[in-house]
């Protein structure tokens, strides 16, 4: 998946946003306000590129014991998100769409009630 790809598969997600609040290298996805996904698109140019995504800690922990290229959230909590490493050769683009559904239903699920239908 190329950085096209992962913007486009993000934006097509029901009430994304997206944003640079960090500076102007860090793109950040949000669904209602909530970050779900965020990588730098310089290391992404440099080939070292890898995702910020949301987890559930015990699957974080599965993945991370599974898979080399999945480490605890960088500058992230370590229990709650992974960083992705996406130039590895070993992450398949069924799974990187898959981590990232994951990540942006652990974020729906903490929102309200309110919020939640505001999706349907």
């Amino acid at each position: 998946m190329n950085i096209e790809d992962y913007r486009n598969y993000c934006m097509n997600k029901k009430a994304v946003t997206e944003h640079f609040p960090f500076d102007n290298d860090t793109l950040v996805f949000k669904v209602l306000g909530k970050m779900f996904a965020l990588a730098s698109l310089k290391r992404w140019e440099n080939g070292e590129g890898f995702i910020n995504l949301k987890c559930d800690p015990e699957y974080a922990i599965q993945l991370r014991e599974t898979h080399s290229w999945i480490k605890p959230g960088y500058h992230m909590h370590k229990q709650q998100w992974n960083s992705v490493y996406i130039h590895t050769g070993e992450l398949s683009p069924k799974l990187l769409i898959e981590l990232i559904d994951h990540s942006y239903d652990m974020v729906v699920k903490g929102m309200t009630k309110k919020q939640r239908q505001e999706l349907e």
